[in-house]
């Protein structure tokens, strides 16, 4: 039987405006609906009428530019492709303007005025012809800056970050790009950039903010599925003296480890383009089979060298310590020694939206170099690549106002989906094996180690690969890592997700390859916080061997990969 509504005029009332907007945005702009009429049949049930006028459905004619288009008339097309296959609706012709007038100020045109007209009654079958006007006026170039608003923040922290802008032409998307870099700092609860108009074609940058609060103490609590319940607690200056130099100090407590950082950044290093970070680190951590004391630092030097491309230069240090260990000592390697390195790091994201619909490859890779050149006790070669591709569902643009209406619930359902590839690998190479053999060059927590969340998920963490006579990991020089992931939204922010990994994990550097690989299929569950995702995946493996397990669960925080 049809469940019958309850009868309230006023959401029919509601519910004819909304078939009338339905109309006008699929091009009949000379709809009309008469007011609903009411009958009543039985003393409980009350049948209502409504009367549409449909009128002419009208699509995009053709579009007329007047006044110097500077770039010719084919190339202002091209911005409003998409607008003019779809029916014509007023909301999309007073789009025309606000895309030209974006193309134009990408281009220096500061001033540039568009005017968009269209008139239905001039239509031929059906085809409304547009004019567009075209007033371009002057290219604009940035001048200088003022500054206003601040209280501990110097000023020429602002003034240098625009200093480099002087003299070229003016862009919307650079200002853009500059304002979303300095929010990210947190250095601001308001930031407004505002260009006026100075000495004919000059724009000068007035800068108005207000400050947030500097300094910030953060306590936090969680758990892990290997390193079982986390406690950790923070502090963090984001302006340290006035420069805009951020310190974070942190302290963490695990069922398996304590952890003690302290790391200093300067974004914009002497102003040379480089982002500089020193990063101070002591850790105990027990794992299965021994536990390792570290103290140690890191300096990285890196630089945005295009929006897509970033490289980094690395210089560590570490004395390592290993304890407790109930693996044979022939298998361990060096138990106490001090290892400095030099590396590079790049990144390249060619993704769109990174954040909101990924859509695109993300390649990254580093390399890193022990050598007793430098001081190290351990001499090795260490390289890691790892490529993976996202593809959202959504569509590339945001829908315009009505346009999303036919869209059937499984197709919204759809576009909040994701599927995401990955493909990992790593190699450390001994670079000089005299006084031992070639297996124990490389010590135990210099190797790499897989298996567990972010890895191969039938697989507890680090489980995957060489074991020693009592079941402990013991590392190995090469791995290779594969993961397929679908997510599709549950209910709000939770989202579900089914899983294929692979994965090997091999003794020696000398033979890489896919030979040994093991598999894990699987489904979790997501719940995504402003700060990132939680976890609980169950991972099935395959082909158990010997004393393998059926499978394994992980409750984590963060992206699989």
């Amino acid at each position: 039987a049809t469940a019958l509504l309850p009868f309230v005029p006023g959401d029919v009332v509601e519910g004819a405006d909304l078939v009338l907007r339905y109309y006008i945005s699929e091009g009949f702009v000379e709809a009309t609906v008469e007011p609903p009429t009411y009958r009543y049949m039985q003393p409980d049930l009350v049948n209502a009428q409504i009367v549409i006028h449909e009128g002419q459905k009208y699509f995009f004619g053709n579009v007329n530019f007047v006044g110097p288009t500077i770039y010719g008339a084919e190339a202002l097309r091209g911005q409003m492709l998409d607008l003019l296959r779809l029916p014509y609706t007023e909301a999309r012709l007073a789009d025309i303007p606000r895309r030209l007038q974006s193309y134009y100020k990408t281009r220096g045109y500061f001033a540039v005025k568009v005017d968009a007209v269209g008139d239905p009654t001039l239509a031929i079958n059906g085809r409304v012809p547009v004019r567009v006007t075209i007033e371009p006026g002057a290219v604009y170039y940035f001048d200088g800056v003022t500054v206003k608003g601040t209280r501990q923040l110097r000023p020429s922290y602002l003034v240098n970050r625009f200093k480099n802008l002087r003299g070229r032409p003016y862009s919307p998307e650079v200002l853009d790009k500059k304002f979303r870099q300095l929010m990210r700092t947190s250095l601001f609860n308001i930031l407004k950039i505002n260009p006026t108009p100075v000495n004919g074609n000059q724009l000068r940058l007035d800068i108005n903010l207000e400050e947030a609060k500097p300094q910030e103490f953060g306590f936090s609590i969680g758990y892990g599925s290997y390193e079982g319940a986390i406690v950790g607690a923070s502090y963090a200056n984001r302006d340290l003296f006035g420069y805009g130099r951020p310190v974070t100090t942190s302290i963490e407590y695990t069922q398996r480890s304590y952890k003690a950082d302290v790391l200093f950044e300067d974004p914009y290093f002497y102003n040379t383009g480089f982002g500089l970070q020193v990063r101070l680190s002591a850790l105990s951590f027990e794992y299965d089979g021994y536990t390792k004391f570290e103290l140690g630092g890191r300096v990285t030097l890196s630089r945005q060298i295009t929006d897509k491309y970033s490289i980094g230069f690395v210089f560590g240090g570490r004395h390592v310590e290993i304890t407790n260990a109930t693996i044979d000592d022939r298998l361990l390697g060096e138990t106490n020694y001090f290892i400095s390195s030099v590396g590079f790091t790049q990144t390249l994201d060619l993704r769109k939206n990174p954040l909101v619909a990924p859509r695109g490859f993300v390649f990254d890779n580093t390399v890193d170099l022990a050598t007793s050149a430098i001081g190290s006790d351990i001499n090795l070669l260490r390289a890691t690549g790892r490529v993976s591709y996202y593809l959202s569902f959504a569509p590339d643009q945001p829908q315009l106002t009505g346009e999303d209406l036919q869209k059937s619930g499984l197709q919204k359902w759809f576009e909040r989906s994701l599927l995401a590839f990955g493909a990992r690998a790593g190699v450390v190479y001994p670079l000089d094996t005299a006084g031992t053999s070639v297996a124990l060059a490389i010590p135990i927590d210099e190797r790499f180690f897989t298996g567990g969340s972010t890895t191969v998920r039938s697989f507890s963490e680090r489980d995957l690969g060489p074991h020693d006579d009592k079941g402990n990991p013991i590392g190995g020089e090469y791995y290779t890592i594969l993961n397929a992931e679908y997510t599709f939204p549950l209910y709000g922010e939770l989202l579900g997700a089914v899983f294929v990994d692979a994965g090997n994990l091999l003794p020696d550097a000398r033979n890489p390859g896919l030979n040994d690989l093991r598999y894990g299929i699987g489904a979790g569950l997501r719940y995504n916080l402003p700060i990132g995702p939680v976890r609980l995946d169950y991972g099935v493996n395959p082909s158990p061997r010997g004393d393998e397990a059926f499978g394994a669960f992980h409750f984590s925080f963060g992206f699989a990969f």
